[in-house]
């Protein structure tokens, strides 16, 4: 009978799916219940009787564990002229060894136990007995079972021990083998796991199951960073391998690139991490790679520029400088098309965006001066003449460019006629040329005009062509 009801015990327990966890350093309590069968002196019958225990466990390791429960039973035998039943109780320490650390754990059992025993048997029978009750035993109770993780906290169990006596009287009786016993009981027990940091990355077992992660993996997402990193340090998610979801490892951005690894865009100008270090080789920690006031985003997106080269298009001017402040084309030298870059046109003071003041004279010092060759009046006048535009625009220009720069507008003729009509002259020539500049806009304080006759000729008045040359109009700078 009692072989029976194990090999249906383990039938059973190889049938239910099971459940395991690592109980190393855990513990657990439990209850068990089944029968006692007496093992000793010749008796007719051995009659199973029942046995209970409650116990306590310590797991060393998730195969090794030592069990102390406390066990009350019965033992009885009938035959003829002695019938007898005996109450047990005591104690026992258990060693056990799992063979597998599964689900499903076959174990090997052995321990010492100390028990009392207070039989009863027919006082009638004329046999040599012991009178005295509650007499201590010590036993050594060997054997094994089977375990079932019916949840990761709940355990169904199956035992068998053979209980080794050192005592021949638990039934009153001497004589014979010492009285052995053999208990099989089956019960439930409570798993309480280790909260304990296996895998050593610093989080413990609960915290790991509450998140997710992996309590026997240090590295539950594989990137390099451990599971403790990544919580307590770096904040990152160690269930992904890239928290912010920007096609960089978090272990890539930590280490490698400085960057952050809850940021998609570290450095906030509207481009991802990757994409910076990937495609437009940006520096992902700085808005502005080159730091010419305009952000990699802007640069290429909305200006098509370079974000790393300060001056795109070298003409001297920052491209920042040509956006923001100029309004010039950081993708043209010379935006206006003229003749003069746009950082010449900058430096000097004209407008880079207008190609008509490109070409301006070229006074380099104070008393330096410049024939404004092309100015023509009429004969005997000092009207300027339509053709004397084009001069006269480029000594505008000149001014514009030089806000600082004060001028004198000297008037020349040739030796014909008398010298004082000649002076005068001259005089009202320059007089008409400020003019024509303060009509456009030069302040009239800046020019000073002034006809100097026929004085300081620069050709012979003997030819027509010396002549024409000394009829002139020149531009000194006096600041």
């Amino acid at each position: 009978m009692l072989r029976k009801m194990v090999v249906f015990s383990i039938m059973l327990l190889l049938a239910v799916p099971t459940f395991a966890g690592d109980r190393s350093e855990g513990g657990a309590i439990g209850v068990r219940g089944g029968i006692n069968q007496y093992m000793g002196d010749d008796f007719d019958d051995s009659i199973m009787k029942p046995a209970f225990s409650m116990f306590a466990e310590k797991y060393f390791t998730n195969h090794f564990s030592l069990e102390t429960a406390f066990n009350v039973s019965q033992m009885s035998g009938e035959t003829k002229p002695v019938d007898f039943t005996s109450q047990l109780t005591g104690a026992s320490l258990l060693g056990r060894m799992a063979l597998l650390g599964s689900g499903f754990r076959p174990y090997l059992a052995g321990g010492v136990e100390i028990l009392t025993f207070d039989p009863e048997m027919d006082p009638a029978a004329s046999v040599n007995y012991d009178q005295t009750d509650n007499e201590l035993a010590v036993g050594l109770p060997v054997g094994g079972g089977v375990s079932l993780g019916l949840t990761e906290d709940w355990v169904f169990d199956v035992r068998g021990l053979y209980h080794f006596m050192i005592k021949d009287d638990l039934d009153y009786l001497y004589g014979g083998s010492d009285d052995h016993f053999v208990t099989a009981t089956a019960g439930l027990t409570k798993i309480f796991y280790a909260n304990k940091d296996k895998d050593m990355d610093g989080l413990l077992k609960d915290d790991e199951k509450a998140r997710g992660t992996d309590p026997n993996v240090a590295d539950t997402d594989s990137d390099g960073l451990n599971d403790g990193e990544e919580v307590l340090t770096y904040l990152t998610d160690p269930l992904k391998v890239d928290s912010d979801d920007d096609g960089l490892s978090d272990m890539d951005e930590l280490k490698k690139y400085k960057t952050d690894p809850l940021k998609a865009d570290t450095d906030g100008d509207k481009l991802n991490d990757k994409e910076e270090l990937m495609e437009t080789k940006t520096n992902p920690l700085a808005a502005d790679s080159d730091g010419d006031d305009l952000s990699d985003y802007a640069e290429i997106k909305r200006y098509e520029t370079d974000p790393n080269k300060m001056d795109t298009d070298g003409d001297g001017l920052g491209d920042g400088v040509e956006v923001n402040k100029h309004k010039t084309s950081p993708l043209k030298k010379d935006t206006d098309d003229g003749t003069v870059d746009d950082a010449a046109e900058v430096k000097r003071g004209t407008n880079p965006l207008d190609k008509a003041d490109d070409v301006i004279l070229e006074v380099e010092k104070v008393g330096a001066k410049i024939i404004l060759d092309g100015i023509v009046f009429k004969t005997g006048s000092a009207d300027v003449s339509e053709e004397s535009a084009e001069i006269l625009e480029k000594a505008y220009q000149t001014m514009k460019a030089y806000p600082e720069m004060e001028v004198e507008i000297q008037g020349y003729t040739d030796s014909v006629g008398r010298e004082s009509s000649n002076k005068r002259l001259s005089q009202r020539r320059a007089d008409s040329v400020r003019q024509w500049l303060v009509n456009k806009g030069i302040e009239g304080a800046r020019i000073v005009a002034k006809g100097y006759g026929e004085d300081d000729p620069i050709a012979s008045n003997a030819t027509k062509e010396g002549r024409a040359q000394n009829r002139r109009i020149e531009f000194m700078r006096l600041k």
